[in-house]
């Protein structure tokens, strides 16, 4: 079914309050970024941070099914250069019915927008480019600080971004719950400057939401847990995003809206 990473007993007794669930992270549609690697722009810092609450990590390669899911309390699908097949939509589906919890990170939108059409979340085709708050004179790379009243952002004054989609909750169970300044726009007409032919308004770039009885967080950028970045807000936020997806749905305050 996948690679058992570590074992939370190698690294001492977890805290108190530490969880006892399986995490799973997607590494079976080109992912560049993985769990069990470690060089800079690989997420093995994310999986220490589930490792630390106590969780089980595995990977997998496999297609994603009723059998790769099976004992799995949360699934993680970050930077995703290929899409999911039929049957492992409906697998997914049918994980977050019985109550599974879903992260998705983006690297690009594409290869995903068919299933998270299925979850009430619309992609932008281009990247969104802020005003202010910006990281390295980068309009591409930048900090987000609306957040909405949700456990993902407690103690959390902002964190970075680095290239971002936007998104758009069309679903009656979603909700955006991080949003760029209102100035922020995306270049529609390919003309690298902004103008009256581009998108200017505030974008959501995390959207949380529910499906059956399961749960799913959407974040518009894969870089935002890479180990080079995994630093202040963003060490934060892979802490509570951790704590959130080791919950049950039922255990999480519906966000007030931004």
């Amino acid at each position: 079914m996948g690679i058992l990473l570590l074992l939370a007993a190698l690294l001492g007794t977890p805290a108190s309050g530490a969880m006892a669930a399986t995490v799973l992270f997607d590494q079976g549609h080109n992912q560049r970024f993985l769990a069990d690697r470690q060089q800079d722009l690989d997420l093995s810092g994310l999986a220490d941070q589930f490792i630390n609450a106590g969780f089980t990590v595995k990977t997998t390669a496999a297609p994603l099914s009723a059998a790769t899911l099976a004992g799995v309390d949360a699934l993680v699908i970050s930077g995703a250069l290929a899409p999911l097949a039929p049957a492992e939509e409906t697998a997914v589906r049918q994980f977050l019915e019985r109550g599974g919890r879903l992260s998705i990170m983006l690297h690009v939108p594409q290869p995903l927008a068919p299933f998270l059409e299925q979850l009430g979340v619309l992609t932008s085709n281009g990247v969104i480019r802020e005003r202010t708050d910006i990281i390295g004179n980068e309009a591409r790379n930048f900090r987000v600080n609306r957040l909405a009243a949700d456990p993902l952002f407690a103690g959390i004054r902002s964190f970075a971004l680095y290239g971002s989609w936007a998104l758009l909750n069309e679903g009656k169970t979603c909700r955006p719950l991080a949003l760029t300044g209102p100035d922020a726009w995306i270049d529609l007409n390919l003309d690298n400057q902004q103008d009256q032919g581009d998108a200017v308004q505030a974008f959501a770039v995390i959207v949380g939401g529910e499906y059956g009885r399961g749960r799913f967080l959407v974040f518009a950028d894969d870089a935002i847990f890479q180990n080079r970045f995994l630093q202040e807000g963003n060490l934060l936020l892979a802490r509570n995003l951790v704590a959130w997806l080791g919950q049950p749905a039922a255990d999480t305050s519906r966000s007030r809206r931004l």
